[in-house]
This record gives structure tokens, C-alpha cells and sequence, in this order.
């Protein structure tokens, strides 16, 4: 089985079909709200509202841990993220969609492992896609109706502000191609629970680096959004049309036999 995590503009999808409501209690804490298990085009999958079903749930707020987990133990095997970010460059576009396999993680006070409490991990997060993913996404990329980029580097920030003019250039400076505030540590974490992460991300604006572009505002976002959300939905469609996803969704073996010698409820 495999997992949505809908950000913010992708809440909710009307198209699903829901089976049920589901609240489980994780050694973490809460999970987010509006967790479900739904059916799209007759896959069933599971679905959670990373902010929360009202939003209510600022970035820094999210229990990233608890919502990683719960969706293991519901037996998932992969996620797919979908996300609004910016643009740190002149190539990525309000509405065109980025997938990401390189992270920067400017977060300050965030849990970013499971590992702790006496059990010591060092897994590598040196590619968070593998190259053949990275080219099966692509291939199917060129049916999609908006643009699409491939193997971009995403920094996530603190939140829940948007950057200073001096650190948006200086995060372009870095390498780095889109902003958010929520990929990190979500990637890293299903990682350690051996699932595959797939983060489609939909860019709303270009920051405040562009000096021709008014700077971001939630305005803005919101006003870019629902062009986004039917971007989304082809994704999701193209998805489930191939099964693209069933050749991938199997654990990964490197971080779930590290992991699980360490954190006995991935056993």
C-alpha cells in the first residue's frame, strides 16, 4: 500500500472515495489530523493532511515522527508528498512541478530521527531518489499538461515567515533550487522506516530573490493554488494508470534491516 501526505493546498482531494476515518495512538504523540483510508480510481490508499484537516498546524508544529510512523504500521510502502513551495530559480515557474532528490535541512528545533534513547543509526542521505526512479518519473512526466522538472535541491526552512531578501540569495548561492518548510525531516524519516518518498512539489511563487516578481505573500499562494491542486491530481492519475509505483514499493533494505535492528517497531 501506499500513502499521500497533502500539504498546504492539498488538504483534501474530492475525488476520494473514503473508507474510513482512522486515529491511532503512536509512541510519538498525535499524528495529524485527517487521516484516512480512501480509494482513488479504485486503489485504495491512505491519505493524511500533513498541516493537519483545518490547517491547524503551523510547519514547525507537525509531529513529522508520529506521522511517519503511523503510516508504517498501517503497512505502508511508499509516500507520495505533495507540497507548495518557491523558486529559487528563473526556470522554475509559478505552477510548473519540481521532484526533489537533494535536501537542505535549515530547520532548527525539529526531531529528525528515530534514533535515540540508546538506539545510535547513521544512515546515508546522499541521493533520497535513485537515479532509475528519478528517470521512470520523467519518462512519465512527459504526458503531464504542465511543465515538470527533475533531480532539484530543496531547502527547508524553519518557518512559518517567508525568507529576508538576503536569505533568499544566499540559499540560491548554496545550490539550492526551491524553498519550503515541511520536506525535512519528513524525507529523512521514511527513510529510517525503509519507505520510499516521492515529494512532488508545486512551486506558487519566486520567493524574494526576483526583483521583477512581488515578493511572496500568502495571497499569492493561495491564488496559485488551485491550478496546482489539478496538477496534482494528473500526477496522481498517471500514477495509478502505469503502477509506476508497485515496481518501488518495497522497503528499502539498507535503512529497514539498519533501522529495525535499532527501533523494534519496524521488526
Amino acid at each position: 500500500m501506499w500513502a499521500i501526505i497533502g500539504g498546504s493546498g492539498f488538504e483534501n482531494f474530492e475525488e476520494f472515495s473514503v473508507i474510513e476515518e482512522l486515529s491511532v495512538d503512536t509512541p510519538y504523540g498525535k499524528h495529524s489530523t485527517g487521516l484516512k483510508r480512501v480509494k482513488w480510481k479504485n486503489e485504495e490508499v491512505l491519505f493524511l493532511s500533513r498541516h493537519g484537516k483545518s490547517h491547524e498546524l503551523l510547519p514547525s508544529e507537525i509531529n513529522y515522527k508520529a506521522n511517519i510512523y503511523v503510516l508504517s504500521k498501517l503497512g505502508c510502502k511508499g509516500v507520495l508528498s505533495f507540497s507548495a513551495v518557491g523558486s529559487l530559480r528563473e526556470e522554475l515557474a509559478p505552477k510548473d512541478m519540481v521532484l526533489v532528490n537533494q535536501y537542505i535541512d535549515f530547520t532548527k528545533k525539529r526531531e529528525s530521527t528515530f534514533c535515540a534513547d540508546g538506539s545510535v543509526g547513521h544512515l546515508s542521505f546522499a541521493e533520497n531518489l535513485k537515479s532509475e526512479v528519478l528517470k521512470e518519473i520523467k519518462g512519465l512526466g512527459k504526458t503531464f499538461s504542465f511543465n515538470a522538472h527533475y533531480g532539484k535541491t530543496y531547502i527547508c526552512v524553519e518557518g512559518p515567515r517567508f525568507s529576508s531578501v538576503a536569505e533568499s540569495h544566499m540559499f540560491k548561492s548554496w545550490g539550492a533550487d526551491i524553498i519550503g518548510m515541511t520536506n525535512m525531516p519528513e524525507a529523512y524519516l521514511a527513510m529510517e522506516a525503509g519507505l520510499l518518498y516521492l515529494p512532488f512539489c508545486f512551486v506558487t511563487d519566486y520567493d524574494c530573490w526576483k526583483e521583477d516578481e512581488e515578493h511572496v505573500t500568502i495571497e499569492i499562494v493561495k491564488k496559485r493554488m488551485a491550478s496546482n491542486y489539478e496538477s496534482a491530481k494528473e500526477v496522481l492519475n498517471s500514477l495509478v494508470e502505469t503502477k509506476l509505483y508497485d515496481k518501488y514499493l518495497v522497503p528499502n533494505i539498507n535503512s529497514a534491516i539498519f533501522a529495525g535492528e535499532k527501533i523494534n517497531w519496524l521488526n
